[in-house]
């Protein structure tokens, strides 16, 4: 029988991103959706990506005994102070959305460094008698222009150094071996095996 886990989310882009890492390893993902969970908006006010994350997972703990993981990402650029950061959302909806935010990105840091670092916080609830916390820091910068491809979000402006090329210009299975949430997912895949959740 597979292991089974729920995704503090209805972002269908995340889910597919993380069914492609986890499914193979006998892990049946749900979103939130599958399992016709609503919990409403839920305030993100926390200090912190992991505080953020643990803000969403025990939301849903109140609901369900499943194990369930949420994460919180954030893209902080050095040339604008490490923002946005934990605002990287908000940021983005503040700016037109997707690709109109790229423009200010572009603004904001033309003539200065531009060096930035992509982070992934993911929280597992409800398998310990604590949460548990993996989390993934990716280094690289923000591109001269918006790359077109695949991908979601910021990218198609983050360029991965380990690969010198934009998430948006990776094919998928690529981007899952480099990114900030496939490196916190595949942290969270060894604390599964190791503790004997899974065997795959």
């Amino acid at each position: 029988m597979n292991f089974e886990i729920l995704v503090a989310t209805n972002n269908e882009h995340k889910l597919k991103e993380i069914r492609q890492i986890l499914s193979p390893h006998k892990i049946t993902i749900y979103g939130m959706k599958d399992l016709n969970i609503d919990i409403g908006d839920i305030e993100e006010n926390g200090k912190t990506y992991f505080d953020n994350a643990l803000i969403k997972a025990l939301a849903l703990q109140k609901v369900t005994k499943m194990p369930i993981i949420a994460d919180d990402t954030g893209l902080e650029i050095a040339a604008m102070d490490n923002a946005p950061g934990l605002y990287t959302a908000r940021f983005a909806k503040e700016y037109g959305g997707f690709p109109s935010v790229f423009n200010e990105v572009f603004k904001r840091i033309e003539g200065k460094d531009r060096s930035a670092t992509f982070v992934c916080d993911i929280v597992l609830v409800n398998v310990e008698d604590k949460p548990l916390r993996f989390e993934a820091r990716i280094p690289g910068h923000i591109a001269n222009e918006v790359t077109h491809g695949d991908g979601f979000g910021y990218d198609p402006i983050f360029v991965c150094d380990e690969l010198s090329k934009t998430y948006a210009a990776m094919g998928q299975e690529e981007k899952n071996r480099v990114s900030h949430r496939g490196k916190a997912l595949n942290k969270l895949l060894t604390y599964l095996k190791v503790s004997g959740l899974i065997h795959s």
